[in-house]
C-alpha cells in the first residue's frame, strides 16, 4: 500500500533550499484558474519565486464570462505589483522571509473549441470526475510547453487550492507532463495551511468577483440543477 504524500511538506522542502540572494530566485511559471484561486498563491509563493502567471482557461464556455474572469486576474495582479512598488524599501531587503517580486502575467489564447473537442463524450461525467482530468491535461500541458520555451525553472498551477479539484490528480498530470516537457513541477496542496481561507478572505479585501461554477458549460448546468 503506498503512503499518501503530503504535497505541502515536498513545497516546503523546495521552498527551504531556495537562497537568499536575489539571483538565485528559481523562475516559475504558474497556471492560474481565476484571480480568487490565485490571490492566496501569489501572496505565498512570490516570496520565493519570480512568478509569471499564465491565465489559460479554454474550459470557460462563454466569451463575456472569460473576459471578465481575466479583467479581474490583471487587475489583482496590478494591484499587488503596485503595493509592493509601494514599498520600496521591502524591495531592498537581502533577508527571503522579507523580500518579494513583481509578478508578470501572460494571457493564453481563448480557444474553448479545443475544451469542446477533448470533452466529447464525457458532457454527464459528474463534476471532479474523467471530464475535469482531461480539463486539467489540457491546461497543464500548455503550461509545460509555454514553461519549457520560456526556460522557467518550474510550474504548477493554483488549482489545487481548491476543495473540489483532486490534488492529487492534478499533481500526478503535472509530474507526467514535467517529465515529458523536461521541466520541473511544482507539488502543492495550496489549500493546506489554510491557504483556501485565505484566499476567501483576499477576495473580501480585493472586491474580487467569485464565481460558482469552474467555467465549462456543464459544471454550470450541474450548478443549475443543484439550485433548483
Amino acid at each position: 500500500m503506498n503512503a499518501v504524500r503530503n504535497y505541502q511538506k515536498e513545497l516546503d522542502k523546495i521552498i527551504e533550499s531556495i537562497g537568499a540572494d536575489d539571483k538565485s530566485a528559481p523562475t516559475l511559471f504558474l497556471h492560474s484558474c481565476c484571480a480568487p484561486c490565485s490571490s492566496y498563491v501569489l501572496e505565498y509563493l512570490r516570496t520565493y519565486f519570480r512568478i509569471t502567471v499564465f491565465y489559460y482557461n479554454p474550459n470557460i464556455s462563454m466569451e463575456e464570462e472569460y473576459r471578465k474572469r481575466v479583467a479581474e486576474q490583471k487587475r489583482l495582479i496590478s494591484a499587488y505589483n503596485e503595493a509592493l512598488l509601494g514599498n520600496s524599501v521591502q524591495t531592498q531587503e537581502k533577508n527571503i522571509n522579507n523580500r518579494s517580486y513583481l509578478i508578470d502575467v501572460v494571457e493564453g489564447d481563448y480557444e474553448p473549441q479545443s475544451f469542446y473537442e477533448i470533452a466529447r463524450g464525457l458532457e454527464l461525467c459528474p463534476e471532479g470526475g474523467e471530464r475535469c482530468f482531461v480539463c486539467y491535461e489540457l491546461r497543464l500541458r500548455e503550461t509545460a510547453k509555454r514553461a519549457q520555451a520560456g526556460k522557467y525553472d518550474y510550474f504548477a498551477t493554483t488549482l489545487t487550492i481548491s476543495p473540489l479539484k483532486n490534488a492529487v490528480k492534478l499533481n500526478e498530470i503535472g509530474e507526467r507532463l514535467a517529465a515529458e516537457y523536461g521541466v520541473s513541477w511544482l507539488p502543492s496542496d495550496f489549500k493546506k495551511k489554510g491557504g483556501y481561507q485565505r484566499s476567501i478572505e483576499l477576495s473580501k479585501e480585493y472586491d474580487l468577483y467569485r464565481q460558482d461554477y469552474c467555467g465549462c458549460v456543464y459544471s454550470k448546468e450541474e450548478r443549475e440543477r443543484q439550485r433548483s
